[in-house]
């Protein structure tokens, strides 16, 4: 039987800062707008993949991933899909600290997310693993629908270090440092054929 090797290129987009972002303070799965910096850095973004032949831009549903993709899609003039599934991860009582009041108040459970974010559920949230299957449930869907081409993937970390680890079957990394990053994106290349859910 002949199996393809055909490739996916997902252009994983981080979405613009916002001012949690610039306070360094947790988001978690609460909505909070793209502030100016934030709109400036999905404008550089646009300009630096729009000769990337992107056919669907695909976000995940939190307001500033959803506010990223939908400029980015209007400026391509291509489709915006939803990925209801994709909410960002609950960091419960976390939501709206500084990652620095973490890190004094609870200097343990912030080395452990450090060092093993998988083994370690913020208080009132939910296990990284836990966000991490409706991650690889919603991209195996899209990676179904796309069995080549390129598409857009707009998802705020930790989701970005779950597709990543997906992808690529790496570590996750240091999460803490990983939500600095914003306005970012990078190419994932992805055989569809390689891509199947852990669970």
């Amino acid at each position: 039987m002949y199996v393809s090797d055909t490739m996916v290129q997902i252009v994983l987009i981080l979405p613009g800062s916002t001012d949690f972002d610039r306070q360094r303070r947790i988001q978690g799965n609460l909505d909070v707008p793209l502030n100016d910096q934030g709109t400036a850095e999905v404008s550089r973004v646009i300009e630096e993949i729009r000769g990337r032949n992107i056919e669907v831009v695909y976000a995940a549903c939190c307001e500033p991933a959803a506010q990223t993709a939908e400029a980015i899609a209007a400026a391509l003039d291509v489709k915006l899909r939803k990925l209801d599934r994709m909410q960002n991860l609950n960091h419960g009582l976390w939501q709206g600290m500084s990652i620095d009041e973490v890190r004094l108040k609870q200097p343990k459970v912030y080395r452990q997310w450090q060092e093993h974010p998988e083994c370690i559920c913020p208080p009132e949230g939910e296990m990284l693993e836990q966000a991490a299957e409706r991650v690889e449930a919603a991209l195996a869907k899209v990676i179904k629908r796309h069995k080549e081409g390129v598409i857009a993937l707009v998802v705020p970390e930790p989701l970005a270090s779950l597709v990543r680890r997906f992808v690529n079957h790496g570590e996750l990394g240091d999460l803490w440092k990983a939500a600095a990053d914003h306005g970012r994106w990078e190419i994932l290349e992805v055989n569809p054929q390689a891509l199947v859910p852990s669970g």
